[in-house]
This record gives C-alpha cells, structure tokens and sequence, in this order.
C-alpha cells in the first residue's frame, strides 16, 4: 500500500493552513495548575487564530487526574464563549490493560458536553489490540460523536504510543466520522505516505502533524496539531498567513520557529513542556516556569537559549513579546 514519494509533487502554494495548538497546562512553584494563565493561554491562542487543543501531552493528560480533566474542560468552554476546541478523550491505563470501551466513551461524552471535539488518544488497551481490531475500535467510537479525530504517537511521546501501518491508518481514515487525524511520529515518510494516500482516496481528510522537528510539513498539505505552537500561537498564526499570501517571509518565520522546536524537542523528548513554560513566563504570559512535580525537566542553563530565540522572533515581528 505504500506509495512511492515525491514530496515536491506534494507542496501546495497560498494553501490556508488549519493550526490546532496543544495547550501547555501550567504549575505554580508549589506544585499546583495556574489556572489564571491556563485561562489566559486558551484565550490567547483562540485570538491568534489557532485552535485550543486541551487534555493533549502538552497538557500533562497522562500525569493529571480526572477532576483536573474535567475542570480543564469546564474551563475552556467558559473561556471560548462558544469557539471551537478540541480535545484528548484519555484513558489511563497500565501495560496489561485490556480495550476499555465504556471509559472511552465517558471521555468521549464528557468533551460533547463541554462543545469539544474529541480526540481519541492512545492507550496501552487500544494499542495492544491487533490492528483489525484498532479499526473496530474507532468504528465503535464513532458512533459516539458527531466528529472525530485519530491520534497516533511515537514511544517517544509516551511508551503506549503506536505509529500504525499505512493500511489501518487507510482504514480509520475511511470512517465518516473521523475527520482528520494526528500524526506524531517525527518522521517525514509515513507523514508523506499519509498525505499521498489521502489526496487519492480523501482529500477533505485534515492530517494533522505533529513533528515539531518538521513544522514546514504544512508546505506538502499537513495541517497542524502541535506542543511546539504553545510556545508562540501568535508567531505560529502569522508564518501560516505568510505562507497563505505567497511570501518569501513564510521561510524566515519557519527556520526560526524550527530552531526553538529543535531545542525544546531534543531529548527527553517530553521535557519540551517545561522549556515551555520556561519559555512562557520569558514572554510574561506565566508566572512560574515550573513544570507539573512528575515532568522531565530542563536545566536552567536553557533560559538563555530560549530568551535569545525570543529576542530574535521580536525582532523579526517588530513586537513587544
């Protein structure tokens, strides 16, 4: 089923670029959520153009509690007056754990009535199933919601992810219900081979990238669902309409943004959260650049780096932060 690659027969020119961004969930020096700039980082990135992405990696979903889930999502309905989201239907389970349908579903019912739309985020019961029964799986779910969105991850995200083959992916993507799915495998191939057979069989279908070392998938017909973007949704927002005008400009803001990306991505891979909130309260936006209390961390070395990308991305802008 794999298709021979050409990414240059791929790049579509002035495309609009559909952007979701994984929105970084905030802790205080005592180990508790900033509410107050979790709010405000909603907002803030719904006002720049991009999509609110909560209860993702980014927002700490597998290290959080479900009485902080759900009072994320209480909070980004209040936020968004209305305006779309999207959010991680999450199941915490352990490495021996069987398909929990019925704890999917209540994730799934529980994002419907906060105005989310899902999106069915990996488990060691999901990812333990053989792939026929992956793709039952979400035909199961579908029936749950008026829209969907499939995820697939790389271990290095967390150690349940499961890059599928390009047959299932075929197959999930086929469901009605799925309207577009999340890519995180850091690699450009099987993202390319997804773009290539989505364009064939359905090319209303978004595919969402989330390689953070590879931003500019969006040239080959990638939208995104990045952690990367939390970082700056306003410099994200304004690189997508520079691509969308046909400016030369799309470039400068993409290598920039790739740089921070290859910083903040390096390994541990998920310590990116807290070069995050380092990078945060740099800009103003968070008081306290701690991570949550169980989180990979970065060293403080790193703010250096992080206030010269800053300073380099103002300047380019011409902004204040």
């Amino acid at each position: 089923m794999t298709k021979q690659i050409e990414p240059d027969s791929l790049i579509q020119p002035r495309r609009k670029i559909t952007g979701m961004s994984a929105i970084l969930l905030p802790f205080d020096e005592h180990g508790e959520v900033d509410w107050a700039g979790f709010d405000a980082h909603v907002v803030r990135t719904a006002a720049a153009g991009l999509v609110p992405a909560v209860n993702l990696d980014t927002g700490y979903v597998n290290l959080i509690d479900d009485k902080t889930r759900i009072e994320v999502l209480r909070r980004t309905k209040q936020s968004l007056g209305g305006k779309s989201f999207v959010a991680g239907a999450f199941v915490n389970d352990n490495p021996d754990s069987a398909w929990n349908l019925d704890a999917y579903k209540k994730q799934i019912q529980r994002i419907a009535e906060n105005g989310g739309t899902p999106v069915i985020f990996q488990s060691y019961g999901l990812t333990n199933l053989a792939e026929p029964e992956i793709v039952a799986a979400h035909a199961i779910l579908a029936q749950e919601c008026d829209g969907f969105i499939a995820f697939e991850m790389g271990k290095m995200f967390a150690p349940f992810g499961k890059i599928y083959s390009l047959e299932t992916f075929g197959e999930i993507m086929a469901l009605p219900q799925c309207i577009g799915a999340k890519h995180s495998s850091l690699d450009r191939s099987p993202e390319w081979q997804r773009l290539i057979l989505r364009n064939e069989k359905r090319p209303d279908f978004k595919i969402y990238t989330g390689n953070d070392l590879a931003i500019d998938m969006v040239m080959y017909g990638s939208d995104y669902l990045l952690g990367l973007s939390t970082f700056a949704p306003d410099f994200f927002a304004k690189r997508d309409r520079l691509w969308e005008m046909g400016s030369p400009n799309f470039y400068i803001y993409n290598e920039l943004l790739q740089y921070l990306g290859f910083f903040a991505f390096r390994t541990p891979v998920p310590a990116y959260k807290h070069s995050a909130a380092q990078f945060l309260k740099l800009r103003g936006w968070l008081k306290s650049d701690c991570p949550h209390p169980q989180a990979h961390t970065r060293p403080p070395g790193d703010i250096a780096v992080l206030r010269d990308i800053l300073m380099r991305l103002n300047e380019l802008d011409g902004g204040e932060n």
